[in-house]
């Protein structure tokens, strides 16, 4: 039967492939199209040299001078020696393009739309065969009757039988107006993806989770993850809006809440004149005891201004997380003022370390 292994590379495309029990991770990908960094083939030279960022493997024999034993404690593997035991998330040290492959096409139909509030709509497509993605990352959607591509993050767990994503309904957003105006269940509607580097890895000490307005979303689907497979650490989540009207989906963190052990989370609205009980920005509402003095995995998802406060805001706690991961969201299409939010440019920090 063999193992699914979910490749993701430096430019943020995921592929997924099977892996026979005879197989390595090379051979896997070299089967299936996918040439990722190889050369020697026995585990001598490390140039296949890849992160394993979860599951459970068998390294293989191989020759120091091609993999330290300080590289191997932090997750390091040869992809030409290493079998799967469990199903993995590697994460390759190259683009999808140098390795002759990239973003997937994918044909669904519109499920449903709802309107969750006045700024806030909620679609959900049909689950084509097959497809497969890791919690928090996000396909990109052709509007259906345009031209144009929108980036969205779902809000389902993977193995959810529709694949659900929120919308800002600001007009005239292309995928809003598209949204309210036009859409009807049954529509064809083509996505591309999965892709982003934003998604949850093996939870290996208490989780920080940060969201703002829709960078909700890829939170939701890490919990219904997280919902199934439990955890034994702690997490803790902070959702900020800017008016009431843009707070949504609360009851669905309050299920969590009452689904995973140690997970708690907290709404804050910033408008002055919300009616809501609290207020002011996120960072003003996360007590040091969530920080766990740095031995923590921080996740941020929101809008620019957002991420840069959160970074600001852990500098003068003078706290370093073991693990940063952030997503910034923008207004997209060309009147990018105006319209409806979508992912962007995918950050991953590891540390103090920045990549892309």
């Amino acid at each position: 039967m063999g193992h699914s292994i979910a490749l993701t590379f430096e430019d943020g495309v995921t592929h997924f492939i099977r892996c026979r029990p005879d197989e390595t991770i090379a051979d896997a990908s070299y089967r299936a199209g996918i040439n990722i960094p190889l050369d020697c083939r026995d585990g001598a030279c490390g140039a296949c040299k890849c992160c394993v960022e979860s599951g459970e493997y068998d390294r293989g024999s191989y020759l120091e001078d091609a993999l330290t034993e300080e590289e191997a404690a932090a997750g390091l593997a040869l992809a030409c020696r290493t079998r799967p035991k469990t199903d993995l998330v590697v994460a390759v040290a190259a683009s999808s393009e140098v390795c002759k492959t990239g973003g997937q096409t994918h044909s669904a139909r519109l499920h449903s739309v709802d309107r969750l509030s006045e700024t806030t709509i909620a679609f959900s497509l049909d689950r084509p065969d097959a497809f497969m993605f890791l919690p928090g990352q996000y396909v990109t959607v052709r509007v259906p009757g345009t031209d144009q591509r929108r980036a969205f993050s779902f809000s389902s767990p993977p193995d959810a039988e529709t694949l659900s994503f929120l919308v800002r309904d600001i007009p005239p957003g292309v995928m809003s107006t598209y949204l309210r105006e036009k859409a009807v269940p049954g529509t064809p509607v083509e996505f591309i993806g999965p892709a982003g580097s934003f998604y949850l890895r093996e939870i290996k000490r208490p989780l920080l989770l940060l969201a703002g307005g829709t960078g909700l979303a890829p939170f939701l689907s890490m919990l219904g993850k997280i919902a199934e497979t439990g955890s034994v650490y702690p997490i803790h989540l902070g959702y900020g809006v800017t008016n009431d009207v843009d707070l949504v989906s609360v009851d669905r963190l309050a299920e969590f809440a009452r689904k995973i052990p140690g997970f708690t989370f907290f709404a804050t609205v910033v408008a002055g004149d919300t009616a809501h009980p609290r207020k002011g920005y996120v960072m003003s509402h996360v007590a040091a005891r969530h920080l766990n003095g740095g031995d923590v995995d921080v996740y941020l998802c929101g809008p620019s201004p957002m991420v840069d406060a959160v970074r600001a805001w852990l500098g003068e706690q003078s706290v370093t997380p073991a693990k940063f991961y952030c997503e910034r969201f923008a207004p997209s299409g060309v009147s990018a003022s105006i319209g409806s939010a979508q992912p962007v440019r995918m950050l991953r920090s590891d540390g103090d370390k920045t990549n892309r």
